[in-house]
């Protein structure tokens, strides 16, 4: 009897262990599946699954623009516009990478998502900022002086802007590993401070690209509107995220429910406002046939008026026509020469030509020639004897 109590408990503490497992286990999700990754398959709760729907399908799509990008480059005829195609391959990898980041907040906080989140979050979006910078700054040139920065310029300071936020991240992971004793964890508060140069990378970029509206060089104001757009929408995104992360979930009393989701939604919504207010709208003008350098305004309208003086002269070129006619009227079997001048704004049209028959004298004392009539062959026709 004893040894039949004895093997009987233990096996009855596992099936309840087991049940216990069991019950744990979300709807949609594998017994054997570890716990962090509840949120990829929980059927009970599917802004998991949504997302990482959502998050799948900017993947596929940022990789078909990278493909994209890179055929229709060599057929780019504008140099000025083949320039921004490196920063450009630089921002769809930093977007690949937003997209590819939004797993790590489906998945539950551990060791290994959080430095994952720490680091990478204000790296990538250091990246496509800076990226728009660039950008923003040689349009300012090219807008005014038809003329922009190199592509090294604008690569140099991409880097030099991205390595500013590497070392910050980095120095917040060892301050945070050491304070915590070698775990790795994170306030939400902190983590808004952390990205306070993105931020004001963000605020720049928004207010130079409204300065790209300003310039002689119209054809280039539209690149400037993609960025505008793209930094008023982010900027939009971060300022509901941020409230949400400190104020929001608090006050609702959800923040251990609702600040991954709130993380995740800022990734997905700013990944395809990339790709839907920037991308697209780059390559669709990128492969557009170069034109003709559109002149200032100052030198179209000296155009402008040229080409109101040569109007000018045609019509002093055809008022001699009036003036023949009426010399033909009085003897229309009569041919006349016309005496047109080379360059009726020096000479007056009705100025005597220079060439003319000699007319024979009349005997009539009734003749009286016409002021009008300046053509003595004309006159000597029209004279009877």
């Amino acid at each position: 009897m004893d040894l039949k109590m004895f093997f009987t408990l233990p096996v009855l503490f596992l099936l309840t262990v087991l049940d216990f497992v069991t019950a744990e286990v979300p709807r949609g999700c594998e017994s054997s599946l570890e716990s962090v990754y509840f949120n990829l398959c929980d059927l009970d709760a599917v802004w998991g699954i949504i997302l990482e729907a959502i998050a799948t399908v900017g993947i596929v799509i940022t990789l078909i623009l990278l493909v994209v990008l890179l055929c229709i480059t060599p057929f780019i005829l504008d140099k000025r516009k083949k320039a921004f195609v490196p920063v450009q391959w630089i921002f769809l990898f930093a977007t690949l990478g937003i997209f590819g980041l939004t797993f790590a907040f489906i998945i539950k906080l551990d060791e290994r998502t959080c430095p994952t989140r720490i680091f990478l979050w204000g790296v990538l979006f250091t990246i496509c900022f800076s990226c728009l910078l660039a950008h923003v700054w040689r349009l300012l040139r090219l807008v005014r002086k038809g003329e922009g920065s190199s592509t090294c310029h604008m690569l140099s300071l991409v880097l030099v802007l991205t390595l500013v936020q590497v070392v910050i991240a980095i120095e917040y992971l060892v301050l945070a590993t050491v304070q915590f004793n070698n775990s790795c964890f994170f306030d939400n508060k902190d983590f808004v401070m952390l990205l306070i140069y993105v931020m004001f990378l963000m605020a720049l970029t928004f207010i130079l690209s409204i300065f790209t509206f300003c310039g002689h060089y119209r054809k280039w104001k539209k690149h400037g509107a993609h960025i505008f757009v793209t930094m008023f929408f982010s900027i939009a995104i971060w300022v509901v995220w941020i409230v949400m992360v400190i104020r929001g979930n608090a006050e609702l009393s959800k923040s251990a429910e609702w600040d991954d989701p709130t993380f995740s939604v800022a990734l997905v919504a700013n990944g395809w406002v990339f790709i839907l207010f920037y991308v697209l709208p780059e390559l669709r003008h990128i492969t557009c046939p170069a034109k003709s350098e559109e002149e200032p305004p100052e030198n179209v309208s000296s155009n402008q008026n040229s080409s109101g003086l040569k109007g000018l002269d045609n019509q002093v070129f055809f008022l001699e026509e009036p003036t023949r006619g009426m010399s033909m009227n009085l003897d229309e079997n009569t041919p006349s020469p016309s005496y047109r001048s080379p360059s009726p704004m020096g000479h007056n049209m009705y100025s005597s030509p220079q060439d003319f028959t000699i007319p024979r004298p009349h005997t009539r004392p009734s003749y009286h020639p016409t002021p009008l009539l300046q053509d003595p062959y004309l006159n000597y026709r029209q004279t009877t004897f």
